[in-house]
């Protein structure tokens, strides 16, 4: 049964969230951690984008993009609050721990989707805004409420939301897609399985406990790190296309190579590793990698794009 369907006494100390809720707890709703990193994917696909951007427009367009990531969090946390307070990882989080009321919740999702979408148009044009709407209905219905608890391909399939924001801020600086742009999706959406399934190996009994169908719960461990290795080693190469392309330099070169190869590294010792505590040490080694992996890849390309550095060309 979903949250829509609950009454708010179902959560212990949610009839108090008018008392308990205030800005701070509201933001923790959106997924700061999972914003920060939209942002930047999506500051780079604005990098990117043919032609300029006057500097105004890009910060409100970033800053709608960011305020779309955050209503899909919250949307996200409305839904699975039943499923939330039954695990370790996720118990603490203000809807299932009663700080705030569902309703709430899923009313400042809302509001926040539709300020996001119409700023979006207002300051960029109307394939950003659309676009921000489809990444923000893909996440909440797609992903949360239709494919996490029904198929293992849950994080493969919906990773394509996470994979947007650079789609998204290409089409806000230049009203088109360029192929840079997809090949950003590409990374992202490459990068989604590995970085998920390294978590879902060390948390699969909090998934098995509330029923979320996660690869090491389906297929096993064996071969959870069997996929983790595979698309590790498809994610390596793909990461340097940019740099092929021109849409990155040499310094974003030399980060994706030696980052990538790290990548694989990790991933490998992922699938050696099966047992003990060990093997828990080397997916979360890998989960918190991969974390650096993406920062590092999309902050240089920012970083090149914002110095001037592609003007040296992409050696």
């Amino acid at each position: 049964m979903s949250l829509a369907t609950q009454d708010s006494a179902l959560l212990p100390g949610a009839a108090e969230s008018a008392y308990l809720s205030g800005p701070r707890e509201f933001f923790s709703l959106m997924k700061p951690r999972v914003m920060s990193l939209v942002v930047l994917t999506a500051l780079a696909g604005m990098c990117i984008a043919p032609g300029d951007v006057h500097p105004l427009i890009g910060f409100a367009a970033i800053l709608a993009i960011a305020v779309g990531a955050g209503a899909s969090g919250s949307l996200n946390m409305w839904w699975d609050a039943d499923i939330d307070g039954r695990m370790a990882r996720t118990a603490l989080r203000a809807v299932p721990s009663g700080v705030i009321a569902p309703r709430e919740a899923l009313a400042f999702g809302l509001t926040l989707s539709l300020l996001s979408v119409l700023t979006l148009a207002a300051v960029a044009n109307l394939l950003a805004a659309a676009l921000l709407a489809f990444t923000i209905f893909y996440y909440a219905v797609i992903y949360t409420m239709w494919l996490k608890r029904r198929t293992p391909q849950n994080i493969v399939i919906g990773g394509a939301a996470g994979a947007l924001p650079p789609i998204v801020g290409c089409a806000a600086a230049s009203g088109s897609v360029s192929w840079d742009a997809v090949w950003l999706f590409a990374i992202i959406f490459m990068w989604t399985p590995p970085h998920f399934w390294a978590l879902a190996l060390v948390k699969a009994r909090d998934y098995e406990r509330v029923g979320v169908p996660m690869m090491p719960n389906v297929k096993g461990p064996d071969r959870t790190r069997l996929e983790i290795l595979i698309y590790s080693l498809i994610l390596a190469p793909l990461g340097l296309v940019p740099w092929f392309t021109g849409g990155g330099g040499w310094l974003y070169g030399a980060v994706a190579l030696t980052l990538g190869l790290g990548f694989v590294w990790r991933a490998w010792l992922v699938f050696r590793t099966r047992e003990g505590g060990e093997a828990n040490k080397r997916a979360m080694g890998l989960f918190g990698f991969s974390i650096l992996y993406l920062f590092a890849l999309f902050g240089v390309l920012v970083v090149e794009r914002g110095c001037g550095l592609i003007a040296f060309g992409g050696l």
